[in-house]
């Protein structure tokens, strides 16, 4: 965690590279990419977006279970 221009994209790509079973979860890439796939949880976070309000809690929890879901759904054999 840290303020924009922190370094955290860097040195998370740097633990990548040590470790690559890793997930690095960025929450601003995570809220474009999700807001692109035209679904109704990114309805739900356009509306905010788009009045240029934070999005709740429960939003970006949904949006988070979602991505840790397919993440872990890679994992299972």
């Amino acid at each position: 965690m840290g303020p924009p221009g922190a370094g955290k994209g860097t040195q998370a790509a740097l633990l990548k590279t040590q470790l690559p079973d890793a997930v690095h979860l960025a929450l601003g890439e995570l809220l474009r990419t999700v807001v692109r796939q035209k679904t109704p949880l990114s309805g739900q976070i356009s509306t905010y977006l788009d009045a240029g309000k934070l999005l709740p809690d429960r939003l970006v929890c949904e949006m988070v279970r979602d991505y840790l879901q397919t993440v872990a759904a890679r994992w299972i054999i």
